[in-house]
């Protein structure tokens, strides 16, 4: 993917003079001055329209993304049809997931749901921290104990045997996302229709009332 730094040398100047992936790092350990010398360099904002594919299989994939504002969906393609396998909203990462680090082909797309303004994180910056600070593996690997976590979470969703237990799962594991992105992403991520998931919240609203 061809993506470029558009805010020239005052990229940070929106966010107190530094890039947002130092919070995050620095919530997992301390940083040195050097790694966040690297990561101001390397990374950088930048903004997606809504419904643009912002990885492909037809793109090089070279990211990683920070998400800020919005959300998108990580999905595979079978005929004509969309497979949400993955949703992503603020604060957090975004990337091909059956390549990640690699730049290998993916058959994996992600595509923004709504507008996103989100921080570029080259893969090539991952692995120079990787190579020359031990700091940089302890971050990675607590960020990859997320991930196994959230994949963990995904594949047990997926093998519940009826809707409404994966609908009630995505409840208690994706509470943000309910009212976040439509129906429609949250149906095919669950593996069900869309007049399904819509019949099955019309019941719980009535069992409510």
């Amino acid at each position: 993917m061809n993506i470029e730094n558009t805010y020239g040398e005052d990229k940070w100047a929106a966010f107190g003079g530094f890039s947002p992936l130092i919070t995050v790092f620095k919530s997992y350990h301390p940083l040195n001055d050097e790694i966040e010398k690297i990561i101001n360099e390397q990374t950088f904002p930048i903004r997606f329209a809504k419904n643009k594919h912002i990885a492909s299989p037809l793109k090089r994939n070279r990211y990683i993304f920070l998400i800020l504002e919005g959300a998108v969906h990580g999905y595979l393609k079978m005929g004509n049809k969309k497979i949400t396998t993955w949703i992503a909203a603020e604060n957090e990462l975004a990337g091909t997931i059956r390549n990640l680090w690699e730049n290998e082909i993916s058959d994996e797309y992600i595509e923004t749901i709504d507008p996103v303004f989100a921080i570029a994180i080259p893969h090539e910056m991952s692995k120079l921290l990787y190579n020359k600070f031990l700091i940089a593996n302890y971050v990675g690997r607590k960020m990859t104990e997320i991930y196994f976590l959230g994949a963990t979470e995904r594949a047990y969703i997926s093998r519940l045997p009826t809707a409404l237990k994966r609908y009630q799962r995505f409840l208690v594991s994706y509470p943000h996302l309910i009212n976040r992105v439509p129906l429609k992403y949250i149906a095919s991520f669950i593996g069900m229709r869309l007049e399904t998931l819509s019949r099955i919240r019309k019941k719980a609203l009535t069992e409510k009332e």
